[in-house]
This record gives C-alpha cells, sequence and structure tokens, in this order.
C-alpha cells in the first residue's frame, strides 16, 4: 500500500515527547516541502520551527496569550486555552505554517494559499515515509494576524496553523481509516 493511503494524522499527545527529531531530518522535509508546486514560482510557503523545549513553551505562551487577547471573554474555553500551551510540549518539533500574499500581485491568494497547502502534503508525506507522525492544527488563533505579527511577520503574511512533528509513541493502533467510494466524487464527461 502506497504512503499516500496509510499516511495518518497523530495527535501530539500521541507523539513520543522524549525523542527528538533531529535538525538535519527536519530540514530534510522542509526540503521535500520546498519542491511543491508554485504558480510563478513564487514558494510562498514560510515555516518557523520551534524544536527546543524553551522555543515550545514560549510558543504555546504566546499562542494563550494571543488567545486572550483576541477571544471575547464570555467565548473563552479553557480547555482549547490549556491546548495551546500543552500541544506544544508533546510533539518535538512545532512549524508554524504561513503564506506570503502578495497584495493585487500576479497570483490570486487563493492559489498561493494552495501552493503551501502542497507544500504542507509533501512535508507530511515524507515524514510519514521517515516514519514521522505529524498533525496540522488549524485553532483560530494560529491563523490570526496577531499570531503572524507575534511571530515577525508582516500584514502579506496569511497564517496557515500548526504542524506538529514526532516520533509516534510505541504500540499506537494502527488507523482503520477508510474513504467513502471515489466515484460518489467523481463525474466522468466523455462526450
Amino acid at each position: 500500500m502506497s504512503i499516500y493511503r496509510t499516511r495518518r494524522s497523530i495527535k501530539p499527545m500521541t507523539m513520543d515527547s522524549l525523542r527528538e527529531v533531529s535538525r538535519e531530518l527536519v530540514l530534510s522535509l522542509l526540503e521535500d516541502a520546498h519542491w511543491a508546486p508554485t504558480h510563478a514560482r513564487n514558494q510562498p510557503w514560510r515555516f518557523q520551527v520551534f524544536a527546543s523545549l524553551a522555543a515550545r513553551t514560549r510558543l504555546g505562551e504566546g499562542l494563550q496569550s494571543i488567545y486572550d487577547e483576541i477571544t471575547p471573554v464570555d467565548k473563552r474555553i479553557d480547555s482549547k486555552r490549556a491546548m495551546l500551551s500543552a500541544n506544544p510540549q508533546h510533539a518535538p518539533v512545532v512549524i508554524a505554517l504561513g503564506a506570503h500574499v502578495l497584495p493585487g500581485g500576479k497570483v490570486p491568494e487563493w492559489e498561493e494559499i494552495a501552493a503551501v497547502s502542497c507544500a504542507v502534503q509533501n512535508l507530511m508525506l515524507s515524514a510519514h515515509e521517515q516514519g514521522l507522525g505529524t498533525y496540522w492544527s488549524s485553532p483560530p488563533v494560529a491563523g490570526s494576524a496577531e499570531f503572524a505579527r507575534w511571530l515577525g511577520l508582516d500584514e502579506t503574511h496569511r497564517m496557515m496553523g500548526l504542524i506538529y512533528l514526532g516520533w509516534p509513541q510505541e504500540g499506537l493502533p494502527v488507523s482503520q481509516s477508510t474513504r467513502d467510494d471515489l466515484m460518489d466524487r467523481v463525474a466522468w464527461h466523455e462526450e
């Protein structure tokens, strides 16, 4: 069976937080991501890597602070806020994902976002091929302009969430994920 059919999302809490992912391996995965299709060769993907415990702790604290800033008090959910700090502690690597989009540029924003999504798929498949688990998380705080600013990015960047990366814990059950019948989603035109 191909890597396309066996790749599954591995949530941060089921990653081995003590098993390091080497910088070289992360760079290799990002290089694979970097070869995604891109209109006009804009290469709009932006990756900010948080690998040390100190960096991931700072990320979690930043996410919580932004959550407090952008979420009305009556809409806050303590468990969601707690996960913003806890998830980066579980995954040995967290990658903040952004799309660089030029206003009024030659390439429409949706195409730049699609290119970044292709880069993420490359990264996730490459990681799976190496035995790593990944999880693409997109809580509102990680897609906010406030998060882009926290990362030091300007208004031409659209944040697209977080990629959690790590080795799956031993004994993790194999996913029994399935797909609906493909032909329910295909219209074949022959005339």
